[in-house]
């Protein structure tokens, strides 16, 4: 049965945390599922990651893989579809910052992002990590990294009504709004 208000979901948590498994889990009961993978394949493993989370998705997901203009791509795929998840925003962040985006171009592509989102009429589930609660990294790129991401994931967090901070493969809340949300939401 269609939902007729429209939900927005960040997923959080560490590394193998159980998000893109939770994330799937919301949006399965979709018809039209679109999946917008950012990740690339730039060595083996990753190869071999990037294949076991095809198969865990199984049929039923249009994949669109995009790891630069995730604007573009949900500006595309948001209202042809029931269902969008997107995976992950960190990796997201990793290409921009690789690629020589400057901090202030990636927090105007975030806030292009958060503007998409609002404007989707496509339920939406998007996967981050929490980076931010270890130690300060040593080194320049990755203390710019943790700090974007933990400013893409504060403006995120706050277009959705849902936020779930996931924890040895549980699922947290957060933040909940009520805007007649779905039982797919449980």
């Amino acid at each position: 049965m269609r939902v007729k208000s429209h939900w927005k979901v960040l997923v959080t948590g560490g590394g193998r945390s159980g998000k893109s498994e939770y994330a799937l889990r919301l949006a399965e009961a979709h018809a039209n599922k679109v999946f917008i993978a950012t990740a690339e394949s730039k060595d083996p493993e990753m190869a071999e990651r990037i294949e076991r989370h095809k198969l865990r998705r199984g049929q039923g997901w249009r994949t669109v893989e995009e790891p630069l203009d995730l604007v573009a791509a949900l500006a595309e795929w948001k209202s042809g579809a029931e269902a969008v998840v997107i995976d992950c925003l960190t990796l997201w962040l990793s290409n921009l910052l690789l690629r020589g985006d400057s901090p202030e171009s990636i927090l105007n592509q975030v806030q292009a992002l958060a503007q998409e989102v609002e404007k989707s009429s496509a339920d939406l589930v998007m996967v981050t990590n929490e980076v931010g609660s270890g130690i300060v990294p040593e080194n320049e790129l990755a203390r710019r990294f943790r700090e974007l991401a933990g400013l893409v994931n504060q403006r995120l967090g706050k277009v959705c009504g849902r936020v779930v901070l996931m924890v040895a493969g549980i699922p947290l809340c957060i933040k909940e709004e009520d805007h007649g949300t779905s039982s797919a939401m449980a």
